[in-house]
C-alpha cells in the first residue's frame, strides 16, 4: 500500500509537471509588424497589445517601423526570406497578392465563418474586396479610414478675419491669401510622397466627382485622362500647394497635423488618422478645430483602412495565437476602444458608438448610404502604378520647373499603363 501511495503521488506530480510544461510550451509570442508610430497611432495599437496580453498565455511582441512603405517592404522581405512575423499591418488593396498566390498566409476562412464576419462587417466590400480571394479569407479588417477630410484650426480662421470656414476647395483658395497675410500657413502638407497623392485625390474627387475618379483609376480611361478637366485638377493642386510653407518638404504627416493643432496652419487635408492626434492633444471637435468632409459641398467617403494578415508559421502554438489575435481585433469591445483611439470608424455595424464626437458622426452618417462610398485607389491600382503617381504628385508640389503640361502628359502615361 505504501508503494502504491508513493507511485500515485509520483504520478500526480508527473502529471502536474506535464500540464505545467505543456502550458509553457503552448504559450506563444506573436511578433506584430506595423507602422503606427505617432501619438494617436501608438495609443490605438496599445489597445490591441494590451487586450491580447490580458487574454493570458500568449504575448504581443511589438515591431514598429516608421512609414507604411518601409514597413510593408520589411514584412515582404521577411516572409519571402523565410523569417515571417506573426502578424503584419497592410492597407486593403493589392499589396499582398503575391503572398496569397504563394500560399504564404494563414487561411482565416473557418474563423470568419464561425464568428460570422460577413454578417457584421460593413460595408461588405471591406471584407470581400480587401480580404477574400479565391473564396477564402486572408486578412482581418480592423477599421475604416477615409482620405476625404480637411482638418481646420478655428483660431487661425478667426484671427485671419474670416468668419465662415470654407467647406470646399475653391472657397478655401479664395480665403488663403488672407490667412497668409495674417502670418499663418494657409495649407499644411508634409514631404512624404503618399501625402501628396492622398490629398491630390481629395481635390480630384471634389472637382471631378465619383464618376470622374472611377473613369481614371478603375476604368483607366485614357481619353478622359487627357481631358482639360483633368488638367484643371493639376492646376488647382499646384495653386493649393503654393500656400504651403518652406518646411513642408522635410516634414512627416503627424508633425504637419500638429501645425493645425497648435494654430500655426489653417488647414491640412489628411485621412482621419489625423483625428487621433487631435484626441491625444485633447482638442475638441467643433470648438478647437473643424473636420470638413471633402472638403466638398458634395462629399464622398473612401472606405480604405487597415488590415492585418498572418503569415504561415511552422509552430502550431503560434498559429493558435494568430487566430486568437484575429478574433480579438474584430471583437465588439476592441473595435470600439481601438477606433475611438485611432480616429477611424469601426468595421462592425453592430457596436455602440455613443461616445463618438461630431467628426466620427459625420463619417458614420455618410457611410450609411452606399452612394457616398468610393473604393480607395489602393484597391484599383497595383503598388507600382501607385508609386509612380506618388512621385508625380510630390514633384508637382515641390518642383516649380515641372510644367502643368508635362505633369499632365506623365499622368496620362501612368493611367495608360496602369495595372
Amino acid at each position: 500500500m505504501k508503494f502504491t501511495k508513493i507511485k500515485s503521488g509520483a504520478s500526480v506530480l508527473a502529471s502536474a509537471l506535464a500540464i505545467s510544461f505543456a502550458s509553457i510550451t503552448m504559450a506563444a509570442e506573436v511578433e506584430v509588424i506595423h507602422w503606427w508610430t505617432s501619438g494617436g497611432e501608438q495609443a490605438a495599437v496599445s489597445v490591441f497589445a494590451d487586450e491580447f496580453d490580458k487574454m493570458g498565455g500568449d504575448k504581443w511582441k511589438d515591431t514598429a517601423i516608421a512609414g507604411g512603405q518601409n514597413s510593408r517592404r520589411v514584412t515582404m522581405q521577411r516572409i519571402l526570406g523565410g523569417d515571417p512575423p506573426g502578424a503584419a499591418q497592410f492597407n486593403p488593396g493589392r499589396q499582398y497578392e503575391e503572398l496569397i498566390e504563394g500560399d504564404l498566409l494563414l487561411d482565416l476562412t473557418d474563423l470568419a465563418k464561425k464568428e460570422g464576419w460577413a454578417k457584421f462587417i460593413r460595408p461588405g466590400s471591406i471584407l470581400t474586396n480587401a480580404c477574400i480571394k479565391n473564396g477564402k479569407v486572408w486578412c482581418v479588417p480592423v477599421n475604416i479610414h477615409s482620405w476625404q477630410w480637411g482638418w481646420v484650426s478655428t483660431k487661425v480662421f478667426k484671427d485671419s478675419g474670416i468668419d465662415k470656414i470654407p467647406t470646399n476647395i475653391q472657397d478655401f483658395l479664395k480665403a488663403a491669401p488672407k490667412i497668409k497675410a495674417a502670418g499663418f500657413i494657409p495649407f499644411a502638407i508634409g514631404g512624404e510622397n503618399w501625402q501628396h497623392t492622398g490629398a491630390f485625390n481629395v481635390v480630384l474627387v471634389a472637382q471631378l466627382g465619383k464618376e470622374g475618379y472611377y473613369r481614371l483609376f478603375r476604368d483607366k480611361d485614357e481619353e478622359y485622362a487627357k481631358s482639360a478637366e483633368v488638367a484643371k485638377v493639376l492646376e488647382t493642386w499646384r495653386e493649393l500647394v503654393s500656400y504651403s510653407d518652406a518646411g513642408s518638404a522635410g516634414r512627416n504627416w503627424n508633425d504637419t497635423t500638429n501645425l493645425v493643432i497648435t494654430d500655426k496652419a489653417g488647414m491640412q487635408i489628411m485621412g482621419d488618422w489625423a483625428h487621433g492626434e487631435f484626441a491625444v492633444a485633447k482638442k475638441v471637435a467643433g470648438k478647437d478645430y473643424e473636420c470638413l468632409i471633402g472638403p466638398s459641398d458634395t462629399p464622398y467617403i473612401t472606405t480604405d483602412g487597415d488590415i492585418f494578415l498572418f503569415p504561415k508559421q511552422s509552430d502550431p502554438a503560434v498559429e493558435a495565437a494568430q487566430l486568437k489575435m484575429a478574433s480579438m481585433m474584430i471583437s465588439k469591445k476592441v473595435q470600439v476602444a481601438f477606433n475611438l483611439a485611432k480616429g477611424s470608424l469601426p468595421v462592425r455595424g453592430d457596436v455602440d458608438m455613443s461616445a463618438v464626437d461630431s467628426c466620427m458622426r459625420k463619417g458614420i452618417k455618410l457611410l450609411e448610404d452606399p452612394k457616398n462610398i468610393i473604393i480607395s485607389q489602393g484597391r484599383l491600382l497595383n503598388e507600382d502604378s501607385t508609386g509612380q503617381l506618388n512621385d508625380l504628385f510630390a514633384e508637382l508640389s515641390f518642383n516649380p520647373n515641372l510644367s502643368i503640361k508635362d505633369a499632365h502628359e506623365r499622368f496620362v502615361s501612368i493611367i495608360e499603363n496602369a495595372e
